[in-house]
């Protein structure tokens, strides 16, 4: 019996009935499953940490700007991505830093090479491209005069404290803790040797600071961002500070001896060699009571003659070691054994020829080392003694004498003047003549009558 058209009637209206109760089912199951889901397997989400940056500030040109310590702000590497990202680039002009070619004894230059080369390996690696950035902030810095004047006190400045740093391998522990291949040093060696012979990478400009981009230093928004070399940001001071001017300062040859580079540097290992030997010397001397004497006349003074082998950097070590605990003592050096005085006070000649100095004084708070300049070379100009300048003065007695007393100026003698009257070709006219007489001899001397003047 087939079924009646009502019956037909009411299934068909029934079935989309039963769809629709099972697709708001399956929605209201998914409501609940999805959420609970996304809860259980999203990565966790990382609360927003407030990024305190010092507000950018103009040094003016009147005023240094200083050299902050490298510290970060705590951020994970994405973030401080993120946040560089934020950080515009300067639209000011950025000219290409002049060339720079370094000077002073093979020594120096290798020194110089080596520090520059562990410089560009340790901070960029073994890239040539990032490794000639490196080098031409090394070459800035030692041209500014916020920073050190040689390219080892650039590259290690702050080396002795773990956050003072400029360059984080000094500090680190990075120089013991990895070493390159041969071959990539000879690399570096050669990026170094370009940059301090004239070669100059232009994008940077003038920059002297950079950072990788997963870092985010406290100094980055007071500079102007100046370009990006791989992952290397580059910036440079705002105002007069970061433009070509700021950069004219004389750079020394005399480089020191980095203690830190002696197990990778021949040049550095002779030097600290010589200056361990020389240490060792005095403190063997102090030892054994051979440090020189005192003169007689004073316990505070010491006249010495220094040994042609020891490195000038001792002399200062010397010094102290002899002053010993004296409050106050004064130390005087020279190189030479005939030039050396033997008592005091001292002539104008023997100042003029001491090699080095040393002068304590605790209750004034006075501790200084001085050199000779014209001898011995110092990375810091502040180390010279200041030229001595002895002017012969003139002074009347019998006659005319020349006496070499230090500091005194020229006095010239009376000079007697007459006035004559010449002919000059013009009628009426007189001219006033000086003439200089010969200074008359003490005696009674005549008495004249004034004489009117024309």
């Amino acid at each position: 019996m087939t079924e009646s058209h009502t019956a037909i009637r009411a299934r068909i209206v029934a079935s989309p009935s039963i769809a629709i109760r099972l697709l708001l089912a399956t929605l209201a199951i998914a409501a609940l499953v999805v959420p609970a889901l996304i809860v259980i397997f999203a990565p966790p989400v990382r609360p927003y940490r407030h990024i305190a940056m010092p507000p950018q500030r103009v040094v003016p040109q009147t005023e240094i700007p200083a050299v902050e310590p490298l510290k970060y702000q705590d951020l994970p590497p994405d973030d401080a991505r993120s946040f560089n990202a934020t950080i515009p680039y300067s639209t000011a002009p950025n000219p290409a830093a002049r060339p720079f070619v370094l000077t002073g004894t093979d020594e120096d230059k290798a020194r110089a090479i080596d520090c520059m080369a562990a410089a560009v390996l340790y901070e960029a690696g073994d890239d040539t491209l990032g490794q000639r950035s490196v080098a031409q902030v090394v070459i800035n810095r030692t041209r500014h005069p916020a920073f050190p004047k040689t390219i080892c006190g650039v590259v290690f400045q702050g080396q002795e404290r773990a956050t003072g740093c400029q360059f984080t391998f000094t500090c680190d522990g990075a120089l013991a803790r990895h070493r390159w291949s041969d071959l990539a040093w000879k690399r570096a060696r050669e990026t170094a040797v370009l940059a301090l012979t004239g070669s100059v990478f232009k994008p940077v400009g003038y920059s002297t600071h950079y950072h990788t981009d997963w870092v985010v230093p406290y100094w980055s928004s007071s500079l102007d961002k100046v370009t990006k070399v791989r992952t290397h940001l580059f910036f440079r001071w705002t105002g007069w500070w970061g433009t070509p001017p700021a950069f004219g300062r004389r750079v020394l040859s005399a480089e020191p001896v980095i203690a830190q580079l002696a197990a990778l540097s021949d040049a550095h290992r002779m030097g600290a060699a010589l200056d361990e030997a020389a240490a060792a010397t005095i403190e063997a001397a102090a030892v054994s009571g051979t440090l020189p004497p005192p003169i007689a006349a004073d316990t505070n003074s010491f006249i010495v003659t220094l040994d042609p082998k020891m490195p000038p950097e001792s002399f200062a070590a010397l010094a102290s070691a002899t002053c010993g605990e004296r409050p106050y003592c004064k130390f005087m050096a020279w190189s030479s054994k005939a030039k050396t005085p033997a008592a005091l006070p001292l002539q104008s000649s023997q100042v003029s020829t001491m090699s080095f100095s040393y002068l304590r004084d605790r209750t004034k708070g006075y501790d200084k080392a001085l050199w000779n300049c014209a001898e011995y070379r110092r990375p810091d100009l502040t180390q010279c003694m200041k030229i001595q300048v002895f002017v012969p003065v003139v002074r009347q007695t019998d006659g005319f004498r020349l006496e070499n007393l230090p500091g005194a100026r020229v006095v010239p003698p009376p000079v007697a003047r007459t006035v004559k009257a010449t002919p000059d070709g013009l009628s009426g006219i007189r001219r006033r003549v000086e003439i200089t007489a010969t200074p008359a001899k003490p005696g009674p001397q005549p008495t004249t009558a004034p004489v009117s003047r024309p």
